[in-house]
């Protein structure tokens, strides 16, 4: 093998062990791999299947933290090789998937925010959040500043009108909750 197939190969290698890392450590918190309710489908619509199937309105912040990792790294560390600040996007993601899915922080969400039936994510729908996550971060490397800018705009827009939540609402809300955006957020 090349230097070069090894360059690519060794960072790919090691996102995937992140990846399966992650839904190892998820399996033995007793994350189910699946939607309890017996299906797998592309798409998990607003209510109890989301979040358990392979995509759902959320994935699109995956996408979006890929973005935000890719330009944060960029500035801090942009000494370090590209395949490098990737492998930490990815570890960084998965360790978010482990204590997002954590008791504490599903019961904050249920608190905070409303989703007050949210019972977590699937195996599946978190393994998907850590690839959209690479998506973004990839798509960040090959488009140029403003379409990564209006990308990321449009990612945090279209969820915001359609179900009245996103990236920076989410963190938001998790951080700092707000009694006027909740009742925005439930259509009050």
């Amino acid at each position: 093998m090349s230097r070069t197939a090894r360059q690519l190969h060794a960072p790919l290698l090691a996102a995937f062990l992140i990846v399966l890392a992650a839904a190892a450590i998820l399996w033995l918190m007793g994350r189910p791999a699946l939607c309890s309710c017996g299906r797998i489908d592309w798409w998990g619509p607003a209510g109890p299947s989301q979040s358990q199937m392979l995509f759902d309105w959320y994935s699109l912040s995956h996408i979006v933290h890929g973005f935000l990792f890719y330009a944060l790294f960029a500035i801090l560390l942009k000494r370090w090789p590209l395949s490098h600040r990737f492998v930490l996007a990815m570890t960084i993601e998965a360790a978010w998937e482990v204590v997002e899915n954590s008791p504490v922080i599903i019961d904050r969400y249920r608190e905070a925010t409303i989703a007050m039936g949210y019972s977590g994510d699937s195996i599946l729908n978190s393994v998907s959040d850590m690839a959209m996550m690479a998506v973004g971060f990839l798509l960040a490397r090959r488009l140029p500043l403003w379409g990564s800018v209006a990308l990321v705009a449009a990612l945090e827009i279209i969820p915001l009108v359609v179900i009245r939540d996103n990236l920076a609402l989410n963190v938001w809300m998790l951080l700092s909750p707000n009694e006027a955006i909740r009742s925005w957020q439930a259509g009050a």
